[in-house]
């Protein structure tokens, strides 16, 4: 299936992948994805004690990685429990791998 932004045909894998980079875009969160990998979850004040920011900043790199799907969050009053989201986390690393290993023209700049 495909949609179309700005007049460019964008497959709906492309888009994803885009969102997920997207994500993926700041060593926060990359940060915070390696630490989450190593936990069943946590909760955002286990992440200040490893990370020194300012929890509405941690908070913040948490909202983008949830809008992405890579996390996800659960209502815990009053907090919130975040874990990987493993269905979207495969599906990143496959969508990340078929980019990757597509066989890329050979050619280079000289």
């Amino acid at each position: 299936m495909k949609r179309t932004t700005n007049k460019i045909e964008y497959s709906v894998e492309t888009e994803e992948l885009a969102r997920f980079a997207k994500a993926l875009g700041h060593p926060t969160r990359i940060k915070i994805l390696n630490y989450l990998e190593n936990q069943s979850c946590c909760f955002t004040g286990d992440l200040l004690e490893v990370i020194p920011l300012a929890q509405s900043t941690i908070s913040q790199h948490l909202k983008e990685l949830k809008d992405a799907g890579l996390i996800q969050g659960e209502v815990s009053p009053p907090k919130i429990k975040y874990c990987i989201n493993h269905d979207n986390w495969l599906k990143a690393k496959s969508l990340f791998n078929e980019f990757f290993n597509r066989n890329m023209n050979q050619n280079t700049c000289n």
